[in-house]
This record gives structure tokens, C-alpha cells and sequence, in this order.
């Protein structure tokens, strides 16, 4: 299949037994029908654990406001290990 994008051929790629498919050159990523469910259902079943704290220049923790991150975002970072 190529990327509607830049048109160069995507690549399939299987994360936690969800088929992606993305472009390695745009990162494009396009999900087939009902993948997307699949992905919403496990993130709505599986807990959170909040991360620590962030650690200030003086080597103690500073303290810091939570944010709130969306599910998406939170959904992508786990399936495709950003950061």
C-alpha cells in the first residue's frame, strides 16, 4: 500500500497485537477499520502508573503541576515508545 502522502510504500508493523501501518519517511500512521476500537478498548482497560517527579538542577525534586494528557496521546506514546 504506499502512503496517500508522499506515496512511498508503507510499512506494517504489529504493536501489542494491532496491525499499524506507517510511512517511515512522513510517520504517517493509518489504522484499518476497527483497530483504532482496539487500541481505545485496551487503553480504557489497562492502569496508569504516574511517572516521578522531575529532578531539578540541584539534584532534589522540584515540584511540578500535573498535566493532563490526552488518551491519544498517552495511547500513541505507549503503542509506538516515544520517549
Amino acid at each position: 500500500m504506499k502512503c496517500p502522502v508522499d506515496g512511498n510504500t508503507l510499512t506494517m508493523s504489529d504493536r501489542q497485537g494491532i496491525e499499524i501501518d506507517y510511512c517511515p519517511e512522513c510517520r504517517g500512521v493509518w489504522l484499518d477499520r476497527g483497530e483504532l476500537d482496539k487500541i481505545i478498548d485496551r487503553s480504557e482497560q489497562e492502569p496508569r502508573s504516574a511517572p516521578p517527579p522531575p529532578r531539578s538542577d540541584r539534584g532534589g525534586y522540584q515540584e511540578v503541576k500535573p498535566r493532563k494528557k490526552s488518551k491519544s496521546a498517552s495511547l500513541l506514546s505507549d503503542l509506538f515508545e516515544f520517549g
